[in-house]
């Protein structure tokens, strides 16, 4: 079952949106519920992490799709949000509450439907996924998602995570293998950097929850190249 809330404020295109949907499931055999909201303060209201996807309007009356989306996040870090907007200015402040991407009105069920097979994927790889890491002492297991980064320092291995610091022996290269299907990529020699958590990108370094964690050059373009694939593109 595949949870879909659809926030828009005008009639015409919250059927289209629906109508895209119902010819979806068909198409791909999927088991879809659609639940519908007016504005952004109607799915605020008893919002408690019950959506896999959210079809986002950006321009409302009451409360805009932007300042929703950044309540929905402060909840739920996994619901996969995409933008409803006629506006592509919009794309860059996307990015802050991990917008998967932008849809631009006119909508064309081609478009519709490649993003949300796009959606799906990544509802899929968010599902939480654990692994455990031998320390000093005994064993840790993290939850993949809240791994910001991870630095080598000598043979050590650092996890900055959102428990906090722990170190590891062993080599980087072997855990860039390990979690490689799950959104990280080597920054440079020294660092692991989990894409999820990119903020921004500053002169030649990425920003992972306020950190300057430097690209190295020969890195820098296959980054860039990982950082915007997994942001998404706006559709134009």
């Amino acid at each position: 079952m595949i949870r879909i809330a659809i926030v828009e404020d005008d009639h015409h295109c919250q059927e289209q949106l629906i109508n895209f949907l119902h010819r979806f499931k068909e198409e791909r055999d999927e088991t879809i519920s659609i639940h519908t909201y007016a504005d952004g303060d109607e799915i605020l209201e008893n919002y408690h992490a019950q959506y896999d996807i959210v079809l986002m309007d950006i321009q409302m009356k009451f409360m805009d799709g932007m300042s929703a989306a950044e309540e929905i996040r402060k909840r739920d870090s996994q619901v996969v949000i995409i933008f409803i907007t006629n506006l592509s200015q919009y794309a860059i402040k996307g990015y802050a509450v991990d917008a998967l991407d932008y849809i631009l009105k006119p909508i064309s069920y081609f478009q519709f439907s490649q993003r949300l097979i796009r959606a799906i994927e990544r509802m899929k790889k968010r599902e939480v996924q654990f692994m455990t890491v031998r320390m000093k002492g005994g064993v840790r297991r993290f939850q993949v998602s809240d791994i910001y980064y991870i630095e080598s320092f000598g043979h050590q291995l650092i996890f900055y995570t959102k428990d906090g610091e722990f170190s590891t022996s062993g080599t980087m290269k072997e855990l860039e293998k390990k979690l490689a299907d799950f959104h990280f990529f080597r920054g440079n020699k020294g660092y692991l950097i989990n894409l999820a958590h990119v903020e921004g990108m500053n002169d030649h370094c990425a920003i992972v929850k306020g950190k300057d964690l430097l690209i190295s050059r020969p890195r820098r373009k296959m980054f860039m190249e990982a950082l915007a694939v997994y942001w998404g593109e706006v559709i134009k």
